[in-house]
């Protein structure tokens, strides 16, 4: 098995990243999230905001309890049994948030048929697989819920930041509970899915916007405008 664990995150990366020059070079007009909100946007208004803030928070916490030590959190004051506490119902609320999201936004996409027509074959397979990894890691967690839980940073954490050191210790998971491996399992697949879906937009999310510059409006006064007709040449700006 830590063959498997040794070989299959190198294979989803290849994926990910192949599959993501692919898109870019041949495919950059589909490299949207194809929005139907012209279709619909009422439920929309509720749905997308649950999906994304939903997803932030779980990617968050798994970027945390993945890459940051249990030693910087000991070193901080943080034991593992707090460290799980907060994991743990931290986690599931964002869990809930966004299978609510998807379970909102799937609804719409089925009982909107313009909706339902704008959305590919590869799309309707994320939609399950996503939904799979969210609610088979929120069981996972829930589990092993008791006493201190699992300490997957003993594990998990090192196995997985041992796949970017070019370092794989695939022996680490032999022991890790298998509703864990499952979770790991349905996540790669959706790694390896993102090049060739809508999540595809995640990559080019306009972080710039944040530090553009302030855009001028430059107002006209109707009364003026409207209550006498042009007059010939230049006018100055108001």
């Amino acid at each position: 098995m830590s063959i498997l664990w040794n070989a299959l995150p190198y294979v989803v990366i290849a994926l990910f990243v192949l599959g993501t020059a692919w898109r870019y070079r041949y495919d950059k007009f589909g490299w949207t999230t194809r929005s139907s909100q012209l279709y619909e946007s009422k439920l929309l208004r509720v749905a997308s905001p649950m999906f994304h803030y939903g997803i932030l928070f779980v990617l968050a916490g798994h970027l945390v309890g993945l890459f940051i030590p249990d030693s910087w959190t000991s070193g901080i004051g943080v034991g593992e049994s707090a460290y799980h506490q907060v994991s743990l119902w931290t986690g599931t609320a964002a869990g809930l948030l966004t299978v609510g999201g998807i379970g909102l936004l799937i609804y719409r996409r089925r009982t909107n048929r313009p909706v339902f027509r704008a959305t590919t074959v590869n799309d309707k397979l994320m939609y399950v697989v996503l939904l799979a990894a969210i609610v088979m890691g929120m069981v996972a967690k829930l589990s092993h819920a008791g006493g201190h839980g699992y300490n997957y940073r003993e594990t998990i954490s090192p196995w997985t930041r041992s796949i970017f050191t070019l370092q794989p210790k695939g022996e680490l998971m032999a022991d890790v509970p298998v509703l864990y491996q499952i979770h790991i399992v349905i996540g790669l697949a959706l790694i390896a899915l993102v090049p060739f879906t809508r999540l595809v937009h995640m990559l080019s999310a306009p972080v710039q916007y944040l530090f553009r510059p302030y855009i001028v409006y430059r107002g006209r006064d109707a009364r003026q405008l409207g209550a006498r007709s042009p007059r010939r040449g230049w006018e100055g700006v108001q």
